[in-house]
């Protein structure tokens, strides 16, 4: 057991000497967190809104203060018909237009909003929003047409509740895959392996010692996320937190588990981050529901999505972190994410030979 704590100890000294690996390690999570939590964000501020009306009554009055209010628009003009408004929207000074009948307020009530419909996603929250905001506004007894809207887990519709997840998913598989691989590739390529090989240390163990420290690593990584996810980015952890921890630690040793089956087939270093990033960075990012929701996918799609390992984490933090379920609710992402470690685990163990090809 002294040999194999000796391996170890080497392995992570040899990892905290690179400074280049560990600014992979613990640089891109925090750049990545930072990039989806603040810079690309799908939250709706500062819209710029111009208000069709020509007859202003005291309800419409009541209305637009009430959008003007909000976080999410700004009234940039009012004009009297929709054919300014378009023009104004053609001409890139606008993203929205309410339009009022002159019976807006009566029982009558009658509302149009025209959205700039290049961005379908975002036209769609605007157009939601400002439903949101005249229903309650209206509500309030300014007219006939009450109408009561709920939005569970999410109220503020701040977009890092669904990105946290998914950054997640993203940063364990592709740092814990690909430093895993180079790592035992670098030996290889080195010609330490063979030293390696002819010690007292069965291949196992070998292995095993290798990926050791990066599950430390890795560890380390999960907690740096989730202390930003709760107090930078406000993202709540609603579950229990224990169950986060585990569904977290057995994602990242089958992403290990998958670092070492390309470390079985990659000869160099470069062959093996160019199939990292080729299998893991655009697949996951695409095809995981980080960015575009599955259900949404051509049926292809969706069955290519069915072998994405990143798919089952994402969905099970995102109902641990954000809905608050328990552990019945994510039992099935939890079987498919363990069936998925063993099978890259015993793949990786029955092609990682004692020999070495020449």
């Amino acid at each position: 057991m002294r040999p194999f704590t000796a391996f170890v100890i080497k392995e992570s000294k040899h990892i905290l000497r690179d400074k280049r690996t560990m600014l992979i390690l613990f640089g891109m999570p925090i750049l990545m967190m930072f990039l989806f939590g603040f810079a690309i964000s799908t939250d709706v501020r500062n819209v710029r809104t111009v208000v069709v009306n020509s007859t202003m009554n005291t309800t419409t009055q009541e209305v637009v203060t009430a959008i003007s209010e909000s976080d999410y628009f700004d009234i940039v003009r009012i004009v009297d018909t929709p054919w300014e408004a378009e023009k104004l929207m053609r001409a890139q000074e606008a993203d929205v237009a309410v339009v009022f009948s002159p019976e807006f307020g009566s029982a009558d009530t009658a509302l149009q909003i025209i959205v700039d419909g290049t961005d379908p996603n975002m036209s769609q929250q605007y157009s939601t929003l400002i439903t949101q905001i005249v229903a309650q506004d209206l509500s309030g007894g300014a007219s006939h047409a009450a109408v009561t809207t709920r939005m569970l887990y999410n109220p503020s519709l701040a977009s890092s509740f669904n990105f946290v997840p998914g950054i997640m998913g993203l940063v364990l598989i592709i740092i814990c895959a690909m430093m895993t691989s180079v790592s035992i590739v670098k030996e290889k390529e080195k010609g330490t392996m063979e030293v390696l090989l002819v010690s007292p240390m069965k291949p196992i163990m070998i292995i095993v010692g290798k990926v050791v420290p990066y599950i430390v690593f890795g560890c380390c990584i999960l907690a740096l996320i989730l202390l930003m996810a709760k107090f930078v980015l406000g993202v709540p952890l609603a579950g229990n937190l224990l169950l986060i921890i585990l569904i977290s630690l057995l994602y990242i040793i089958m992403a290990l588990s998958l670092g070492l089956m390309v470390s079985t087939v990659a000869k160099t270093q470069v062959v093996a981050l160019l199939m990292s990033a080729v299998m893991l960075m655009v697949p996951s990012t695409m095809l995981s529901g980080l960015m575009f929701p599955i259900e949404s996918m051509p049926k292809v799609l969706q069955w290519i999505t069915v072998v994405m390992p990143p798919r089952y984490f994402i969905s099970a933090m995102r109902k641990l972190m954000i809905m608050g379920t328990g552990f019945s609710s994510i039992a099935g992402e939890t079987l498919v994410l363990f069936i998925m470690t063993m099978f890259f685990l015993g793949l990786s163990l029955k092609k990682f030979n004692k020999r070495l090809d020449v």
